[in-house]
């Protein structure tokens, strides 16, 4: 089998999309939207573009980690992957929360006035677990925090549960369950996806607001869960894969508008609506939600699957740069916004400041120091160009996270 050049890609740009989003979240004004640092530059019509990636941007990322789990079967048993799937997401998430993240609750500590100067000092306290005042950063209550590295457990946690699941959906029955997923065609393609997502949100969605805290995070659990099933069922199918380019033309002004529609209910119903207005606002959600990712999936196989000269570097740089991003991103807000760059000129620099650090560390430290490499999710060993032909699922299953 030759290997996705579009999956591939689709990781890049989504992971890229996910540096630009943090950014913006300096800048977004109104209530949900807090953030560990605020510019005095906020912004109310941030929340359109915000709110248009925010309702599918992580759910697809751990549908394309479902991928990499369809993939890495074809190759190993379950104990085997269950070694190299936590190495490969446990030991970054160890390391980032003890040395990447911690100025990010430090820069966060001070801007709320609630952690004293001095980053030697923090830190130490900050490796023993506190005590912190109430308030003084995200995740003040537990000593420490993972804060953008949640992707990391939530996804150690489904992939253990899949594996452990996996004799069961490869049994008869569960054949028959993908065998019939993946048979799904036109309009039961772009809507019964989307079904158990909505069905989530009624039974969950109010009762456990998304926290990132892992334990207790039950409505977020379902829908990523759900999702990275899907990816897992979907694999790389000729048939259904060929079937999403083909609805490409129809998917997206479907999520165009789906969103739109969305928009004008949460936007203009009150809040004391008809409960059936509100349950139309919430089956848009998740229309939008499956119909943006089913576009993102169908263009993407239509005009990505090529092997780009920037491919193979972009592949490896992904997790270096998704570990390091944020906390580049809060250390570079906080010695900018003092300087009065105005409200252009500030959030330019602090997003050429915070990819040119992630590109540097990268570069020219990350992957040439080989005890480093694998604390940034990568193999010891650096890869020169592209991967071997005669393992495109392994090549392609490691470099998804």
């Amino acid at each position: 089998m030759n290997r996705r050049h579009d999956i591939d890609a689709l990781r890049v740009l989504a992971f890229g999309l996910l540096i630009l989003y943090h950014a913006a979240m300096l800048y977004v004004a109104g209530a949900g939207w807090d953030f560990h640092l605020k510019s005095s530059h906020t912004a109310e019509w941030l929340q359109y573009p915000m709110l248009f990636l925010n309702r599918w941007r992580m759910e697809l990322l751990f549908l394309i980690s479902g991928l990499a789990m369809n993939f890495m079967r074809k190759r190993g048993g379950i104990g085997r992957l269950m070694g190299r799937r936590s190495l490969r997401l446990l030991l970054p998430l160890a390391f980032g929360m003890l040395v990447v993240i911690p100025i990010q609750p430090y820069v966060q500590g001070l801007s709320n006035h609630l952690v004293a100067p001095g980053f030697g000092h923090f830190l130490l306290r900050y490796w023993t677990g506190g005590p912190w005042p109430a308030g003084a950063f995200t995740g003040w209550q537990y000593g420490f925090t993972w804060n953008h590295l949640w992707y990391l457990p939530y996804l150690w946690v489904y992939t253990m549960l899949l594996l452990a699941l996996l004799p069961l959906l490869e049994s008869r029955h569960g054949q028959r369950l993908r065998e019939a997923c993946l048979k799904l065609r036109g309009a039961r393609l772009l809507l019964l996806p989307a079904l158990p997502l909505l069905l989530w949100n009624v039974l969950l969605a109010d009762r456990y607001p998304v926290t990132g805290a892992l334990w207790g995070d039950w409505y977020a659990h379902a829908v990523y869960a759900t999702m990275f099933l899907y990816g897992y069922l979907l694999g790389t199918d000729t048939g259904i894969w060929t079937e999403l380019a083909r609805l490409r033309r129809v998917t997206l002004p479907l999520a165009l508008g789906s969103f739109a529609l969305y928009m004008l209910g949460i936007k203009g119903l009150p809040e004391d609506a008809a409960a059936p207005l509100w349950m139309t606002v919430r089956a848009l959600h998740y229309l939008y939600l499956w119909s943006a990712i089913a576009s993102v999936l169908g263009w993407g196989h239509a005009y990505l699957n090529h092997p780009f000269r920037w491919l193979p570097y972009a592949r490896e740089a992904v997790y270096p740069w998704y570990v390091l991003h944020q906390s580049l991103l809060l250390l570079f807000a906080w010695w900018l916004m003092p300087l009065g760059l105005g409200p252009v000129a500030e959030p330019v620099l602090i997003l050429l400041a915070t990819v040119s650090g992630c590109a540097l560390l990268h570069e020219c430290v990350i992957r040439r120091v080989r005890w480093l490499r694998p604390l940034f999710g990568l193999e010891t060993r650096m890869h020169q160009g592209s991967a071997p032909a005669v393992e495109p699922h392994r090549r392609l299953a490691d470099d998804l996270a």
